[in-house]
């Protein structure tokens, strides 16, 4: 095979030859693709070639995906992206996956439009990834002497963190097919309770000592956790089961996990200290009835009972397959329902008299 240095290289490992055909041709006119159908296979290809990334069947004979995957990490090559295959709807597998190192999950079988946009996005964010590191490793060298340049250097860091929060955001928007643009809508309602909470006094200790530009950064990682929710259940077209319902509401467990290991690995974590509480706390609800630790009242952190107001407004006014987007009033009033029970009356109170600057916000983002 002659390779075109100009474009990124993926190994396809699977058992099936179907499965190998329909993934090269889906992925050949963008990518260099080699077909591999043993983990074995891989391993013995890797030290001729190192791939930009890999998708990596898990249910393979003799060597499966997560013994493949363990001997990956192990060696040299442990830096490569591996995305899982699977037609499996398990969610313990999906989550040792992920904690063998797997970046993503992708069903089988699987949409060739969809796939390539996991590629685009989860490349994107490994060439961030190393950017990040050349920046640093250009910091350190240069300290000493040139301070202007640091603080250059400095000024790029924060964008590249800012762009890898957006990115990540970005594949949770991919996974999760029906609230596009959701990310968006609930980063200018955030802003919006912020400016008036700091116009009205409200909570004014409390948001004295936030820094609203990682407040509004990070809580594009709220939904983070939904990575880890198979593609079954995430984009179902219908109303979930009791069962399935479960299933979704560890999405802001995952997301904590997630957001905790990126923040053991990474130089310089405080920026994800807000995209934590936001992941794991922005279902709670004022009376007590919320998920995932049953919180109440001020129990709650500041941030997620924001974020519950945003996130359940945008869930509202936007369409669902299960259900019509109400209109902008009848989702006030349902809003306003629950003063006292899902939502802090305070902020609540707050949400009535802005609430017009929500539906602008939609409008626009529409």
């Amino acid at each position: 095979m002659i390779m075109d240095t100009t474009r990124k290289t993926i190994f396809l490992v699977d058992d099936d030859m179907t499965n190998l055909t329909i993934g090269k041709k889906a992925l050949a006119d963008a990518y260099n693709v080699f077909t591999l159908s043993s983990g074995a296979l891989m391993l013995k290809m890797l030290e001729n070639l190192q791939p930009d990334l890999i998708l990596l069947d898990v249910d393979m004979p003799k060597m499966d995906g997560h013994e493949a995957i363990r001997l990956l990490k192990e060696g040299k090559h442990s830096a490569i992206p591996v995305i899982f295959l699977t037609a499996l709807n398990n969610e313990e597998m999906e989550l040792k996956g992920l904690s063998l190192g797997a970046i993503d999950y992708i069903a089988k079988p699987f949409s060739p439009p969809l796939l390539l946009k996991r590629i685009e996005v989860h490349l994107l964010v490994e060439a961030q990834k190393k950017e990040l590191k050349e920046q640093k490793r250009e910091l350190l060298f240069f300290n000493n002497n040139l301070t202007q340049m640091v603080e250059e250097k400095a000024g790029t860091i924060i964008e590249l963190k800012n762009a890898i929060l957006s990115t990540m955001a970005e594949v949770v928007e991919y996974r999760d097919e029906i609230t596009g643009g959701h990310i968006v809508r609930t980063q200018g309602y955030i802003k919006a309770l912020l400016d008036a909470m700091k116009i009205g006094g409200v909570y004014a200790k409390e948001v004295a000592m936030l820094d609203e530009e990682l407040v509004l950064q990070s809580c594009q990682l709220h939904d983070v956790g939904k990575i880890a929710i198979t593609d079954l259940i995430l984009n179902k077209p219908g109303k979930l089961t009791p069962e399935e319902y479960e299933i979704i509401k560890t999405h802001t467990t995952f997301g904590e996990k997630i957001i905790l290991q990126l923040k053991q690995r990474a130089m310089d974590s405080d920026f994800l200290e807000y995209a934590k509480i936001f992941a794991l706390s922005h279902h709670e609800q004022w009376a007590g009835g919320g998920y995932p630790n049953g919180l109440k009242g001020s129990e709650i952190p500041l941030l997620g009972r924001i974020m519950a107001i945003s996130d359940v407004y945008d869930a509202l006014v936007e369409p669902r397959p299960y259900k019509d987007a109400f209109p902008h009033g009848e989702a006030v009033e349902i809003m306003l329902a629950g003063r006292g029970k899902h939502f802090d009356p305070v902020l609540m109170d707050l949400f009535e008299s802005i609430h017009s600057k929500f539906y602008n916000i939609a409008e626009e983002v529409k």
